[in-house]
């Protein structure tokens, strides 16, 4: 998996979290470690990655804020076989008789290393009685324990918990963020692939690193060393056509009610998922929306997209009435929650471009 090749080994190959490095850095500089800390935030967005980064760096015998990568520890972590860093899916490991072990195995001293880390993925899924029997150990661990919660869920996390951790909220990358990545990675790996199908990718990964490497795997695995331009890529992935927003669009905002109409039969007639569509073409809404107030909220936001798709959104944000792309916003989120009810699924659809596009 390119994921995992390609997983950033130094603080400088992070991208998206850099308001999260920073403080981290500022810790090991300082030597203000703290003894608990969470990382909260989309999937796929490094909380893991920079859980281990982290583990590296306390623990590298060149004694710098950044690790070495070169040093027994830092490769020992980078091989997955090191002592000192446990992970632990709380998934599997939830309940109190888990939480009673792990508080118990946390009294031996590092191997090899200064700190032991504990590193504990989806911590949102402990059960609150075992929150509740571990919250000793978690306010005043031994001086060599650390532990890191990463969770994608951080309402879920008890309040008790909260109130004895540092927390960082990691966001999700941008679309653009996201191509930057791509390429190089498909620079490396030697892979012709258009801008349009990194875009396509991108947009499809939902601000997920991990889920844009994904499928870039599945693309080269499927064409070898084929070249991928954007149609391929949409094809092999399943995805939804970024031109297939602008052109819908288009004919509601000249609220032309048989383009629109016609538009829906054309992707229904090549077997477009309703849902689908509808999530994306609300999405592609919302950044008309943002960028008509101000384009540089679309960055701020996490909105920001390929400069391929900016034109179009820069060209609506202009032109399209207010109060018509408001309509559109409340029409198309009605008939997206009425898709899953409804007897024809691109019936809502329907109704919705006829309500939007009406004179």
């Amino acid at each position: 998996m390119l994921y995992r090749t390609y997983r950033p080994t130094t603080w400088s190959e992070v991208v998206g979290q850099e308001h999260v490095v920073r403080t981290l850095q500022g810790a090991l500089e300082t030597e203000r470690i703290g003894h608990a800390y969470l990382f909260a935030g989309p999937r796929g967005t490094g909380k893991t990655t920079l859980g281990r980064l982290f583990a590296k760096a306390l623990n590298c015998t060149a004694k710098s804020r950044k690790p070495c990568g070169s040093c027994d520890s830092c490769v020992s972590i980078e091989e997955g076989r090191s002592m000192d860093l446990i992970e632990i899916d709380a998934a599997s490991n939830r309940t109190i008789d888990d939480m009673r072990e792990l508080r118990e195995n946390i009294g031996a001293a590092p191997t090899a290393s200064k700190y032991k880390v504990y590193l504990i993925d989806e911590a949102h899924m402990i059960t609150k009685e075992a929150f509740n029997a571990f919250l000793k150990t978690l306010e005043e661990p031994p001086a060599h324990v650390i532990f890191i919660l990463a969770t994608t869920d951080a309402a879920k996390i008890i309040p008790t918990v909260l109130s004895r951790v540092q927390r960082f909220d990691f966001k999700k990358p941008t679309q653009q963020q996201i191509v930057t990545k791509l390429a190089t990675v498909a620079k490396q790996e030697k892979l012709k692939i258009s801008d349009g199908a990194l875009a396509a990718v991108a947009a499809a990964a939902d601000g997920a690193f991990r889920d844009a490497e994904v499928m870039l795997t599945k693309l080269a695995s499927h064409l070898g060393g084929s070249a991928i331009d954007e149609a391929i890529a949409q094809s092999v992935l399943g995805l939804v056509p970024l031109s297939w927003h602008p052109k819908f669009l288009t004919a509601l905002a000249a609220r032309d009610r048989a383009g629109a109409l016609r538009f829906l039969h054309e992707i229904q007639a090549q077997g477009a998922d309703a849902d689908q569509f509808a999530k994306g073409f609300l999405e592609y809404l919302r950044r008309v929306m943002v960028a008509k107030i101000d384009m540089s909220i679309l960055e701020q936001a996490g909105l920001a997209m390929a400069d391929t798709q900016l034109a179009h959104v820069r060209e609506f944000a202009a032109n399209m009435e207010g109060a018509q792309l408001v309509k559109a916003i409340q029409a198309f989120t009605d008939a997206r929650n009425r898709i899953r009810t409804a007897p024809i699924a691109f019936f809502p659809l329907e109704l919705a471009a006829l309500e939007v596009a009406a004179p």
